[in-house]
């Protein structure tokens, strides 16, 4: 199985500079940011099956990265006017 890969650059290439400006500038983004690549690893380790858990487990997982995704990309649409 291919894993793909979700990290936020490879997600919102079009919000490169924005998005190490943030990570640089404002602590939250920073927070939110790094919590959403851990969460994106511990998905990529589930789907892998590295780390074996239920399908509920997995979506409540995938579920939480996109809601962290929603917050990054708004405060980055903020950040860009």
């Amino acid at each position: 199985m291919t894993i793909e890969h979700h990290d936020l650059i490879h997600e919102l290439p079009e919000y490169r500079e924005q998005i190490h400006t943030l990570k640089v500038e404002n602590t939250h983004f920073a927070r939110l940011f790094d919590e959403y690549h851990a969460v994106t690893k511990e998905v990529e380790r589930m789907e892998a099956e590295i780390q074996p858990v239920s399908t509920k487990t997995e979506e409540e997982y995938k579920l939480k990265r996109l809601q962290l995704k929603d917050q990054l990309y708004a405060m980055l649409k903020e950040a860009g006017n």
